[in-house]
């Protein structure tokens, strides 16, 4: 679970919510920046207390939210808005995309991170089992895996005893067709409309990103997304202008592994270096002997020197 709190100069917010829905969480940060409400992220372990909670949650004084929807609502209310200088036709077509999202997206994307044998046991599984305590680094991702495969069943499914691998084809048909209309309309713009980010700028991000950035072992739609580099580039630039000096929780990449690797050695090979120059500095310090010539050497050489011609 992951915590972070919303603030402004007059009244301050804290919503929590779990990187289950890693999406949610994404979008929810993006919009409060988008909106000027600041930020200050927190991590939050899984614990027996927290397993049960109900997030996400926007707590305000008295007042609690706990929808996402409900949340983005509030912060509007507080004039937190990212969509004050949409029209209403804007306001319509946003609607549609985020549902769009939902229902063409999402799907696929519980199946990436959740169902695919080979992403689970490299990636998301040791992700959030290093977040939880023993024993609950067993119970968090397969509970999470378990709610991935009940929701896809029960919004793609046909029939009360379908397989997953039944739905596997149409799902990732779906979402690649999700996502050539979203590059179709991004276009060669920065943000979906206009020169400023809005709430379906925040969706799409939290939907994309995690995608883009997470070192799948096994992804279609990963490669399928990096052929749409109006995409890519959407994601790279939010990341660069609004979350560039912020934490953000995104799956651990290898490049991540590679430089914590590299710190170790360097901190190793420092300590060797300074054990090495310290038993120099105890040489040079300590009495040393005249350097010894042989004799028989420096005769030789006399006795050639004084050879006649």
């Amino acid at each position: 679970m992951l915590g972070w709190r919303l603030g402004s100069a007059v009244r301050p917010h804290r919503v929590a919510h779990r990187t289950g829905n890693l999406h949610v969480c994404l979008h929810e940060q993006a919009y409060a920046k988008f909106s000027g409400a600041k930020v200050n992220i927190s991590t939050i372990d899984w614990t027996w207390k927290t397993l049960t909670a109900t997030v996400p949650e926007l707590v305000c004084g008295d007042t609690s939210v706990k929808e996402p929807s409900q949340i983005l609502n509030f912060l509007r209310k507080q004039r937190f808005n990212a969509d004050y200088e949409l029209s209403a036709r804007q306001g319509a077509d946003t609607m549609a995309y985020i549902a769009l999202l939902e229902e063409k997206l999402q799907p696929a994307l519980l199946h990436t991170f959740w169902l695919d044998a080979e992403n689970y046991a490299n990636l998301t599984r040791p992700w959030f089992a290093s977040r939880s305590p023993f024993p609950l680094n067993f119970l968090v991702p397969s509970r999470h895996a378990n709610r991935a495969r009940s929701r896809i069943l029960l919004t793609k499914g046909d029939a009360p005893l379908c397989r997953i691998t039944e739905v596997e084809g149409k799902l990732y048909s779906d979402a690649k067709e999700c996502l050539n209309l979203l590059s179709y309309r991004l276009g060669a713009a920065n943000y979906f409309f206009g020169n400023l980010p809005t709430s379906l700028d925040a969706f799409v991000f939290g939907f994309v990103a995690p995608l883009h950035k997470a070192q799948l072992p096994n992804s279609p739609l990963k490669s399928h997304l990096r052929q749409l580099e109006n995409l890519t580039h959407f994601c790279d630039n939010i990341l660069a202008d609004y979350f560039s000096s912020a934490h953000i929780c995104l799956p651990p990449s290898v490049q991540e592994t590679m430089d914590a690797n590299l710190q170790k050695l360097t901190q190793l090979v420092n300590k060797e270096s300074n054990l090495i120059e310290k038993m120099d500095d105890n040489l040079r310090n300590s009495p040393q002997h005249k350097p010894h010539h042989p004799e028989s050497n420096s005769n030789v050489l006399k006795g050639k020197g004084s050879t006649p011609a």
